[in-house]
C-alpha cells in the first residue's frame, strides 16, 4: 500500500495493521496486542517490511498502530517521517531511521498530529519541515514537527472541491513551486497557495470536461522535470493523467456499474500569466495508475484498471500495458506503449524508481482483508522490477558510469559541481545531469517526486592511461550548476544521474544542503 526508497537503497513498505495476520512472522516470536483487528486480537505477524534491493531480501518491521492510507516524506537527513492512518494511528507520526545493521525499526510519536489524517498528502518544505494537507473531512493543513508550527490552518479550497457522496478530493496532488508556494490540485482544479501566510495567490481553471482526477476517482500527477534552473523565472509544468468520470464511484458502489475510466491527460504551465490546461489523449483509459519520473525525464504510466473507481472491489479491467510519456515531444506524439505485464495491479498497488534505473512495482489488494481465493483480483504479494528500454544491452555502450563524486557525497546550493564519468562507446552527446528526490508512493500518487535537470557549464574529455592503452572506456568530465535555492530543490537526499543520449547511468546518492 505504501513504499519509500531510503538513501541506503532499502525500501520500506507497509500496509494496514487491522485486517488479520500477514504471511510474515515478527522476529524472535514477538507479538503485539491488536484489539482493533476483527480477526486476530493478538498479532504475531508483520505489516511492514524493509526490502533490500541489492540482496533481494526482506526484513520484518513492527508497526504499533494503524498506518492505513497514510502519508509521508524523507527528512533532509534521510529519515522517513510517516504521518496519520486510521483509528489508533490517525494522530500518530512515525519515524524510520535507515541503518545497515538491521536493528532499526519504527518509532511512534503520540499526538504528532493535531487532526486526524487519513488520505492526506505530505510535502517536504524548503526549511526541511513537512506540510500535511487534507484527508477525509479535513479541509485544512498542519506542519510536522510541531515545535515551531503547532497550528491547524483552514483551507476552504478542500471543502469547495469535495463532491457530496464521492469526495473526489482526497490525497490531493501537491508540488512545491519554484517560487516557494505550493501547487495543490484536488478533484478537477488547482490553486497556488502561499502556505506561510495562508493566502491563495493564484486560482487555476478546471480541467476541460470537469471530470475528477483525485481519490476515489483516482488519476495520478507529476511535476514535469524542472530545467533552466538559473533563469529568473523557471517554467514549471504539471501533468495530470487518468481518473474516472464524475459519478463513477457511486455507480460502482451502489449499482455495480463500472464506467470506463478517463483516457486523457491534462498539462499546465503553472507559472504562466494566464495558465490554461492542454488536454492530450492517452493510448488507453486508466484509473488508479502510477506515474513515475524516470532519470532521463520521461514519465512512466503503469498499474491500474480501465473501468470503475478506487476503493474496495470497485475497479475493473486491469491495464497490463505500461505507457511512456515523452514530455519534450510535440503534442500527439508523446506516448509510447511498452511491453505488457501479466499480473493485475489494481487498488493498493505501487511503483517507485530505484537508483539502478528500474521501477519497483508491487501490491494490489482491493479487499477489506487479505483474500487469496475466490475473488476477482486476489491479494497480490509479489514484487516486480520494470526495466525501461534504456537498460537493454543494445544501449550498454552509451550508458555512462559515474566515477566521482562517490555516492553519499554532500553538495551545496548554488555551486559548480564536477562529475567524472566514462562511456565505453563513441561519445557524442547530448549529455545532462539529473537529480531525483525519492518519493513516498501510495494510492497512485508519488509525494515529493521531483526531477531537476542541472544547468551544464561545460563537458570535456579527460585522459585515461588505461583507456588509451587498451581501447577501453573513455573518461569525461561534466561541470554543472547545483540548484540555487531550497525553493527549487528542498534539502535532502537525491539520486543523481548522468544521462547520455537519453540513456542514464546508475545513480549515486547526494545530499543537498
Amino acid at each position: 500500500m505504501h513504499m519509500q526508497l531510503l538513501p541506503n537503497d532499502r525500501v520500506v513498505m507497509f500496509d494496514r495493521t487491522n485486517f488479520g495476520p500477514s504471511n510474515i512472522s515478527l522476529p524472535n516470536g514477538n507479538c503485539r496486542d491488536n484489539p482493533q483487528d476483527a480477526i486476530s486480537k493478538i498479532d504475531c505477524t508483520a505489516h511492514s517490511i524493509e526490502y533490500n534491493v541489492a540482496s533481494n531480501t526482506i526484513r520484518p518491521l513492527t508497526v504499533q498502530s494503524n498506518t492505513w492510507c497514510s502519508s509521508g516524506s524523507l527528512r533532509p537527513d534521510g529519515v522517513l517521517v510517516q504521518t496519520g492512518g486510521d483509528r489508533d494511528g490517525e494522530l500518530k507520526a512515525r519515524t524510520f531511521t535507515p541503518c545497515e545493521d538491521n536493528e532499526c525499526d519504527w518509532v511512534e510519536i503520540n499526538n504528532g498530529l493535531a487532526r486526524r489524517r487519513w488520505y492526506s498528502s505530505n510535502h517536504i518544505l524548503p526549511d526541511g519541515k513537512q506540510i500535511v494537507i487534507g484527508g477525509q473531512r479535513q479541509f485544512n493543513y498542519e506542519f510536522f514537527p510541531k515545535t515551531t508550527s503547532p497550528n491547524v490552518i483552514e483551507l476552504p479550497f478542500l471543502a469547495e472541491t469535495n463532491d457530496r457522496g464521492e469526495e473526489n478530493n482526497l490525497y490531493p496532488y501537491v508540488f512545491l513551486n519554484t517560487d516557494g508556494n505550493l501547487f495543490i490540485f484536488a478533484n478537477n482544479r488547482a490553486i497556488l497557495l502561499d502556505y506561510v501566510n495562508n493566502k491563495v495567490v493564484k486560482t487555476y481553471p478546471a480541467i476541460p470536461g470537469g471530470d475528477p482526477r483525485s481519490y476515489p476517482s483516482t488519476g495520478s500527477a507529476v511535476l514535469l522535470p524542472l530545467k533552466n534552473l538559473e533563469a529568473d523565472k523557471i517554467d514549471a509544468e504539471v501533468l495530470v493523467c487518468g481518473g474516472a468520470p464524475k459519478g463513477s464511484f457511486i455507480l460502482a458502489f451502489r449499482r455495480r456499474t463500472f464506467v470506463k475510466a478517463l483516457d486523457t491527460c491534462a498539462r499546465i504551465k503553472i507559472n504562466d500569466e494566464n495558465p490554461q490546461w492542454t488536454v492530450e489523449k492517452m493510448p488507453r483509459a486508466r484509473v488508479m495508475g502510477d506515474m513515475t519520473l524516470l532519470p532521463n525525464g520521461d514519465v512512466l504510466l503503469i498499474n491500474g484498471g480501465s473501468a470503475g473507481s478506487a476503493a474496495w472491489e470497485l475497479g475493473r479491467e486491469p491495464v497490463f500495458v505500461p505507457d511512456l510519456y515523452h514530455p519534450e515531444n510535440p503534442v500527439n506524439s508523446r506516448f509510447e506503449s511498452l511491453n505488457p505485464n501479466t499480473i493485475p495491479r489494481m487498488y493498493h498497488s505501487t511503483a517507485i524508481l530505484l537508483r539502478d534505473g528500474r521501477v519497483l512495482v508491487g501490491g494490489s489488494n482491493p479487499h477489506a482483508f487479505y483474500n487469496f481465493t475466490g475473488v476477482l483480483f486476489p491479494t497480490e504479494l509479489s514484487l516486480e522490477a520494470f526495466s525501461p528500454a534504456y537498460l537493454e544491452q543494445e544501449f550498454a555502450k552509451l550508458r555512462p558510469k559515474i566515477m566521482s563524486p562517490k555516492s553519499q557525497s554532500t553538495i551545496t546550493y548554488g555551486t559548480n559541481l564536477k562529475l567524472k564519468f566514462k562511456v565505453s562507446g563513441k561519445f557524442k552527446g547530448p549529455v545532462k545531469v539529473t537529480m531525483v528526490f525519492p518519493s513516498f508512493t501510495t494510492h497512485s500518487f508519488s509525494m515529493n517526486q521531483r526531477l531537476l535537470v542541472l544547468d551544464n557549464v561545460r563537458v570535456k574529455k579527460t585522459s585515461s592511461v588505461f583507456g588509451a592503452l587498451f581501447g577501453k572506456s573513455k573518461n569525461y568530465e561534466i561541470q554543472v550548476r547545483t540548484p540555487r535555492s531550497a525553493n527549487i530543490a528542498p534539502p535532502g537526499y537525491y539520486m543523481m544521474f548522468v544521462v547520455n543520449e537519453n540513456v542514464p547511468s546508475e545513480g549515486i546518492w547526494v545530499r543537498l544542503q
